[in-house]
């Protein structure tokens, strides 16, 4: 039987309010049509003895390798874009293949606005050429459309001119301009390095060091880069590949979600269990945008939750270094 777009399902999704019992509901609605339209999730769920769940403590968790190993999808359904992760030469990179763009825009576009702000009154200027050199990234179509949205041609990418877009900033600044820069934690350095003034500029690290300079915890990441870039706003975008949706750290380093975004965090030693609040776990993460590949993702992430929003501790020993965004020690 052939599977259509189920529009129904993604109003529910990112219509959401903030309540846990709309999220609990409509979480349990993602799991019915998951369980019964894709066949790989329902084999691992039949393979944990579950076919049917009543409360999202009960729904199992897809390890996130199988990105890796596996075209994740609804059956019968097309792939419009495949994201794929960044990583170091020889590595398998996981992919995302997903059905519908629109999806991923709508998720990426709500979130951003309610977290950081609207981008038609921002300028966007971005440092990711990791990112750019191995393609196929879902920050960079997520930056990019971000991009195209502020209508401003100082927005950007920006590769080979690092050492002018100080200047560039500090024009904007002058203009009175709302400026957010992206940028991969390695770049950031760089760019701390010449010494600019980003005092009231919005910065959104991601990505790591990625080989190029020793990992630091994010306390210390963001301290060296506040001492650097002169007392920015700094944040930090919590995303992978195998996400829709993303997480944005406020200066406590606490990420706050969208309303179709949790996380729950498991006994490291008992995947089916889960720790009390304040607690160090692995990340089980629910990303409803997730509709038509899996929303229901045990990660390799370590992470302790408080309230609605979470901190992000670093990786299990035994994974390898991907492109989402942590610091380990």
């Amino acid at each position: 039987m052939a599977i259509h777009r189920n529009s129904a399902l993604e109003d529910q999704i990112f219509q959401l309010s903030e309540t846990p019992e709309d999220f609990e509901q409509v979480a349990l609605n993602v799991f019915a049509y998951q369980i019964a339209n894709n066949s790989l999730y329902k084999t691992f769920c039949e393979l944990q003895g579950v076919k049917e769940v009543h409360r999202v403590e009960d729904i199992p968790f897809l390890p996130i390798s199988f990105f890796k190993s596996t075209r994740v999808i609804v059956d019968g359904l097309s792939t419009e874009v495949v994201f794929k992760s960044s990583g170091t030469t020889g590595q398998v990179r996981s992919e995302h293949h997903v059905a519908f763009k629109e999806v991923y825009e709508r998720a990426f576009r709500l979130a951003y606005r309610q977290l950081i702000g609207e981008p038609t009154n921002q300028v966007i200027v971005a440092l990711l050429p990791n990112y750019m050199a191995q393609g196929d990234s879902s920050l960079v179509y997520m930056v990019n459309e971000l991009i195209a949205a502020t209508q401003h041609p100082a927005s950007g990418f920006y590769l080979e001119e690092l050492h002018s877009l100080p200047e560039r900033i500090q024009r904007l600044k002058n203009e009175g301009k709302e400026i957010v820069l992206f940028g991969v934690s390695y770049a950031l350095m760089d760019l701390a390095a010449l010494g600019p003034d980003l005092s009231g500029v919005t910065v959104i690290e991601t990505g790591g060091m990625k080989g190029r300079r020793k990992e630091l915890l994010k306390e210390e990441l963001h301290a060296e880069l506040c001492r650097g870039l002169n007392g920015p706003k700094m944040s930090s975008e919590y995303g992978m590949t195998e996400m829709l949706s993303q997480a944005y750290c406020n200066d406590e380093l606490l990420f706050s979600s969208p309303n179709w975004l949790r996380i729950k965090i498991r006994e490291i030693n008992d995947p089916r269990s889960y720790v009390p609040t304040g607690k160090t776990g692995g990340v089980n993460i629910i990303d409803l945008a997730n509709l038509y590949s899996c929303a229901f993702i045990a990660t390799d992430d370590l992470g302790v939750a408080h309230g609605n929003q979470f901190k992000i501790l670093g990786r299990f020993d035994n994974s390898d270094i991907r492109g989402c965004n942590l610091l380990v020690n």
